[in-house]
């Protein structure tokens, strides 16, 4: 009964953390969009060194604060919200998980800027439709179980986030290949990161962030540097000088570090795959979002794909519903089956006691044997 009700928190939880991780999507893309374009502060992987910088400090002022609660005995703000959040020691296999997933994270934010200088947004966003099925692909090579009702569920969203942004869809050679490298990069990330929040080191979210937060900083800054983004914002000293434009750029540090922690989150309490349908429904509301703020025009073909993402969507959340409570019951045949076993055993065992105490004074023994055996073939019958 504890494991059935435990099992259902969990569904709770992940389900509201993943509502989370939606919102918090929405809102840093429309931020970093107002970066790009309302202050004119068109240095990405600068923008992402910001990110790393503001992820590095909120995860270590999340151990300082558990520290604190550890040394007066009390539960902080952060374990309440986060859980029991345990720092680990890596050995040396895990520190060099922690350094490919960091290079992994730093390429999939590079490769991706890269592939926007030579295609459009639109064949980019097509593109990275597919990130699902390379998920569910990499998701059987590492040896994850997923149902074939999971799978057939994907499909429609694939195919409607497609219909959604379908547009523009210039692109180059080039292009084809960043993109693609890029959509790559992208399900890579997503199970690598579900694999050492799962797998065998069984990270916190906020402990592999605080790993690999600093390294990914690190990368991004030199991929600022080899850029020329720093150069470019060390000769405008408008930039750096500017209240305004600094404030936006920390805010979205800010949230980003809040956007990670909901992703590791909703990835550790539900999967990856869920995750990648999470972010094309995320797309889906971005072009809502941008028709309704930015009055951006969209046509028949992407309405009936917004459509069909949203149904598909709704039955993709219907199988996992289905495949939870398929768990849910049979964690309850089991504990009901480990019970009547139980009881089973605890009447043999009474019927035993009689047998000693009365040794000699009139049992027969061939009773005995024939009512246990009746009992046997009872058990038996209702496992």
């Amino acid at each position: 009964m504890y494991r059935y009700g435990r099992l259902s928190f969990l569904w709770e939880a992940s389900f509201l953390w993943l509502m989370i991780w939606t919102a918090n999507n929405v809102g840093i893309t429309l931020l970093n969009k107002a970066a790009f374009s309302v202050v004119d502060f068109h240095y990405p992987y600068f923008l992402s060194f910001v990110h790393m910088v503001c992820n590095s400090i909120g995860s270590q002022i999340v151990f300082m604060s558990l520290k604190h609660d550890k040394t007066t005995g009390t539960t902080g703000i952060f374990q309440r919200l986060l859980g029991k959040i345990e720092r680990k020691t890596l050995d040396s296999a895990g520190k060099r998980s922690i350094i490919g997933f960091s290079i992994i994270f730093s390429l999939n934010i590079a490769i991706g800027n890269v592939s926007l200088r030579h295609v459009s947004v639109n064949f980019n966003q097509v593109m990275r439709s597919s990130v699902p099925a390379l998920t569910i692909i990499m998701g059987i090579i590492v040896g994850k179980v997923i149902s074939s009702n999971r799978i057939i569920s994907v499909i429609p969203i694939i195919i409607g986030v497609a219909m959604a942004v379908w547009g523009d869809m210039t692109f180059t050679t080039l292009g084809f290949f960043y993109t693609c490298l890029c959509v790559v990069l992208a399900a890579l990330k997503v199970v690598a990161s579900g694999e050492m929040l799962t797998g065998s080191l069984k990270l916190h979210p906020v402990d592999l962030l605080g790993h690999m937060a600093p390294l990914a900083m690190g990368w991004c800054i030199i991929l600022s540097v080899l850029n020329g983004e720093v150069a470019a914002i060390a000769s405008r000293p408008e930039i750096y000088s500017n209240y305004y434009v600094m404030g936006v750029v920390l805010l979205s540090g800010l949230f980003s570090f809040s956007l990670n922690i909901c992703s590791l989150m909703a990835n550790k309490m539900t999967s990856p795959l869920t995750l990648c349908i999470a972010a094309n429904v995320k797309q889906v509301i971005m072009i809502a979002v941008s028709t309704i703020i930015f009055e951006t025009p969209i046509t028949v073909m992407n309405g009936l794909g917004i459509i069909v993402v949203l149904m598909g969507s709704a039955r993709y959340s219907y199988v996992s519903v289905l495949e939870k409570q398929s768990v849910k019951s049979e964690l309850k045949r089991e504990e009901s089956t480990k019970n009547v076993k139980l009881d089973e055993e605890s009447d043999d065992d009474k019927t035993d006691d009689v047998d000693i105490e009365d040794g000699g004074a009139g049992t027969d023994d061939e009773e005995n044997v024939e009512l246990i055996s009746t009992r046997e073939d009872t058990a038996v019958r209702k496992r």
